[in-house]
């Protein structure tokens, strides 16, 4: 892995949080689609790939599908990470912990 990012995506939506919850899995329903190593946690949603345009691409991916599904808006927050041979991935950071 090259490239690692996570990735918290806030729909701003009418209907309150049953429709965001549902935003929110299509957008993790996107990422699962990528055929990328991913991870979902409580506030975030990591992914791995190999090269930083990529994971890129799947953040453009996510942002339309918020928008797709009927937002308003959409806050998205993320963390990118990049290395020229590898990086730390998903299982080296928290392996341990699981």
């Amino acid at each position: 892995m090259k490239a690692s990012m996570a990735i918290q995506v806030l729909p701003m939506v009418d209907g309150g949080t049953e429709e965001v919850v549902r935003i929110v899995d299509e957008v993790i329903a996107v990422i699962k689609d990528s055929g990328l190593n991913y991870v979902v946690a409580p506030f975030e949603t990591t992914v791995e790939g190999d090269s930083m345009d990529e994971i890129i691409d799947l953040l453009r991916k996510c942002e339309a599908k918020v928008m797709e599904e009927g937002a308003n808006s959409v806050y998205c927050y993320v963390k990118l990470s990049h290395g020229k041979e590898s990086i730390l991935t998903i299982d080296e950071k928290i392996g341990k912990y699981q």
